[in-house]
């Protein structure tokens, strides 16, 4: 049998995004805690490392109203966590949590007590959020400039891993920090046995986002592109961990990947594009085109040309900021494209969203996804369904069976393991000193 590097799958909860096709018959609901119950059950049948859920600290809002295409309400990521830790054995609780709005010292406690309770299985997706209307539900309002979601989500992490490390009631390990984000004094509340801390996860592309994780993060959460892009990226970001003293093999590189499976590759075409049109919905084309143009567009016919004037010059494109860092550099792209390939808003609006990154019969997927990880292009991929809450089922029993019979994917969990040794990952370095306060410090 020929050898293959193994592959890793994360299982994403979708919802707070383009990617649910809620219009389904199939389709459950959002909230309903047996929809995430059912969702884990499936994840956790397929052998997955982790299952993965967004954050929506406010309802969508897009010039001035409720955005309710994509879904409206969603409940606490870390409630949602913590209940589905009961009803599981193996696999790891990851959540999305915001390092632009959330405490360090709340956030702290809330992920340790998680990982804790489910015997090391949680973890923290870190993300800085850009737009203006979470940011209205915060005292300091608004939101931060991209010049500082970095620094602030880096004492955020810096804070939490301090604490993580603090035992209760021990003076000398107190976490003492305090700079233009936030000042803290505190001290750990939960004891927890050393280095026993929640896996990191990061989500960026940017220059700046691939530093954060390489100095932080034992995941990266990236976009799929071709096999090329995807292997330049792994390249790219196990330079910058040896420059900071880490092994590649210690931040797992877990692009985001939809698929569309059919009995042909025929099939598996035409499902694909029945899948995209349906995540597109009229409606939702022009919201998209909507947050590059700033204004309001439901006048214009989602099967018509792209609107002839500008973007607005206004900094917020309706109530997203910098979604697009030149909104009208992007809005002559799209036009330039739009008139060569002869494209509507709504066509436009479907290929920037991007359809399944795996089209084919199960065992050519299977063999795409063999490929791309024995080449150096990532070492698993994080899966998003179309459906909730049985979009990967036909993935686990289609795809990971054969993923297995090649010797590519695990057979089973180990008897017991934490998450971070489920992934065999090691934490990135960290000097706590950085935070902890001295004793002539303390009042």
């Amino acid at each position: 049998m020929t050898s293959h590097r193994q592959i890793r799958f994360a299982a994403h909860f979708p919802g707070v995004n383009q990617q649910t096709v809620w219009s389904d018959p199939a389709s459950g609901s959002q909230i309903a805690f047996e929809s995430f119950r059912r969702f884990a059950e499936v994840a956790e049948r397929g052998l997955m490392d982790y299952v993965f859920l967004a954050e929506g600290l406010r309802l969508r809002e897009q010039n001035g109203r409720l955005h309710e295409l994509d879904v409206a309400g969603r409940p606490n990521t870390v409630g949602i966590l913590s209940a589905l830790a009961a009803v599981t054995e193996h696999i790891g609780l990851i959540g999305t949590l915001s390092a632009t709005f959330n405490e360090p010292a709340d956030l702290a406690r809330q992920l340790q007590t998680l990982n804790v309770l489910s015997n090391g299985r949680a973890g923290w997706n870190i993300v800085t959020t850009s737009n203006e209307f979470t940011g209205a539900n915060f005292r300091r309002g608004y939101y931060l400039p991209p010049e500082q979601r970095y620094p602030r989500a880096q004492a955020v992490v810096d804070a939490a891993r301090g604490i993580w490390r603090a035992k209760p009631g021990d003076p000398a390990t107190e976490v003492a920090t305090g700079h233009e984000f936030f000042e803290i004094r505190t001290t750990g509340t939960i004891p927890a046995e050393p280095g026993f801390e929640p896996v990191l996860v990061q989500a960026g592309m940017s220059e700046v986002g691939r530093d954060f994780a390489a100095t932080n993060a034992d995941v990266i959460f990236s976009h799929y592109a071709d096999l090329e892009q995807a292997r330049a990226f792994r390249e790219d970001v196990s330079r910058r961990l040896l420059e900071r003293g880490r092994r590649p093999e210690d931040l797992k590189v877990m692009p985001a990947t939809a698929f569309a499976i059919g009995d042909t590759p025929e099939e598996a075409q035409e499902r694909s594009l029945e899948i995209r049109r349906a995540q597109v919905s009229p409606q939702t084309a022009i919201s998209y085109i909507e947050q590059v143009w700033g204004r309001d567009l439901s006048d214009h016919d989602p099967d018509g040309p792209l609107p002839s004037f500008d973007p607005a010059d206004d900094h917020v494109a309706a109530g997203w900021v910098n979604t697009y860092q030149d909104r009208h550099a992007r809005a002559a792209a799209w036009r330039e494209l739009s008139e060569r390939e002869h494209l509507s808003i709504r066509d436009i609006a479907i290929r920037e969203y991007g359809g399944p990154n795996f089209v084919g019969t199960p065992e050519q997927i299977a063999d795409e996804m063999i490929r791309a990880v024995d080449g150096g292009a990532a070492d698993g991929f994080t899966l998003i369904g179309h459906l909730v809450p049985d979009g990967l089922l036909e993935f686990v029993e289609r795809v990971v069976p054969i993923l297995q019979e090649r010797g590519a994917y695990r057979t089973e969990y180990p008897e017991r393991a934490s998450l971070r040794e489920l992934m065999g990952t090691r934490a990135a370095p960290f000097d706590v000193d950085r935070v902890r306060s001295r004793p002539e410090a303390r009042v």
